[in-house]
């Protein structure tokens, strides 16, 4: 049963910090506000749980579920890392950031230019951004990512800076990726065809909730879900340059491309570890593809949620599959593309329970297929809803 999450108020906040830290009595410098805030009501354990408590009901959650012996794979590679992974990195001063593609606020045409922005902005129809919010919200929710990769036995960064080839390339791709939000966040905030209130309530909310990849801290799992959430969002973003383009928006479709940029060259990096261990590990690895692929890889976003809609993940998707952004068959194309990178269909001298693993993976497209023509059918009497995002507005999922 969902829990009916309440929006957080802005003396809630007050009050939390005031109460949270304990600061001497300046009555001389004291503002009145703080004052007031000072005489708040302490909020319940109970409506504390509410307010964090994610809408969408979790599976049964695994931890530490590698057997402690393969955290040696994991540092006898620490070598191979630095020269596999380390060199997808771009240098920050040949990176491009995000002002490079929005108005310049110093010069004197910025006035000038963000009106061209958002006369564009116009012509791009409201479920075109729900796709893009969506997305947005997305990457936004990046301080949840950094801290699923950092749960990963034998790859972890112990110390938040740590020198080791792993740690480093955590924190370089989270700064990488950290543009991506960054950019859509201000292109969106200046066409005005967004409810950044709305949309800064979802992003808060998610992050508070955190995800739950079912990656159960083993790398094995953690390196394929990365594997097949790079490859979806490079699909995404690439398909979203496509649809805001046909709609005059050369701007906004070339911000969409850089960011699948980015994403195709994560997923090299995610795909080479896997591919490696299929390499040392063939069982160990396949099991974990499997184990992966029978959870089904859940977006990490999953647990959005912008105060008044408990299915609003559910409702993006569905806008998403309708337009074409990310589908069903978007989902079976990844896993066939992984499957041929990695060549499964190849492998050899499998134990009887990988043999089982690796014909169940390489049977799964066809039947996620099928799944698509189903999603393409429902679509078709598919309701009208509000988003928040862009004031209530009605878009058919």
């Amino acid at each position: 049963m969902a829990v009916n999450l309440k929006p957080i108020s802005t003396q809630f906040l007050c009050h939390t910090f005031s109460s949270s830290f304990s600061l001497p009595e300046l009555h001389s410098v004291r503002s009145s506000k703080f004052v007031m805030a000072s005489t708040l009501s302490t909020p319940s354990t109970k409506e504390v749980k509410q307010l964090f408590t994610p809408q969408r009901k979790l599976q049964h959650q695994v931890s530490h579920s590698m057997p402690p012996e393969k955290i040696k794979i994991f540092k006898s590679l620490e070598s191979w890392a630095k020269s596999n992974l380390l060199t997808l990195l771009k240098p920050v001063d040949k990176c491009w950031q995000p002002q490079d593609f929005l108005p310049e606020p110093s010069s004197d045409g910025f006035h000038d230019q963000v009106k061209e922005l958002r006369e564009r902005a116009k012509e791009i129809p409201d479920d075109h951004y729900i796709a893009l919010v969506g997305d947005m919200i997305t990457e936004e929710a990046l301080p949840t990512y950094q801290t699923m990769i950092n749960t990963l036995d034998g790859v972890k960064d112990e110390t938040g800076a740590s020198n080791t080839a792993w740690a480093i390339w955590t924190r370089a791709w989270t700064a990488e990726e950290n543009r991506h939000g960054d950019l859509l966040s201000k292109y969106l905030y200046l066409t005005g065809r967004v409810n950044m209130r709305a949309v800064e309530k979802t992003i808060q909310y998610l992050i508070g909730s955190g995800m739950d990849p079912g990656t159960e801290n083993n790398p094995y799992l953690g390196f394929i879900y990365m594997s097949f959430q790079e490859r979806a969002t490079f699909i995404s973003h690439g398909n979203t340059a496509r649809l805001v383009k046909e709609h005059g928006d050369l701007k906004l479709a070339q911000i969409c491309g850089i960011i699948a940029s980015d994403e195709k060259r994560h997923e090299t990096a995610y795909t080479k570890i896997i591919e490696k261990l299929f390499e040392i590990d063939p069982n160990g690895t396949i099991l974990s593809l499997a184990d992966m692929m029978k959870k089904k890889i859940t977006m990490p976003a999953h647990l959005m949620y912008d105060g008044t809609d408990a299915n609003l993940f559910d409702h993006f998707s569905a806008v998403a599959q309708r337009l074409g952004v990310y589908t069903a068959l978007d989902y079976a194309d990844i896993l066939e593309f992984l499957v041929d990178r990695w060549q499964v269909e190849k492998l050899t001298g499998l134990s009887p329970e990988a043999q089982n693993a690796q014909e169940f993976v390489c049977g799964l497209p066809p039947r996620i297929r099928r799944l698509e023509e189903r999603a393409r059918l429902r679509a078709k009497t598919a309701p009208t809803i509000p988003f928040s995002w862009i004031f209530d507005r009605q878009v058919k999922l």
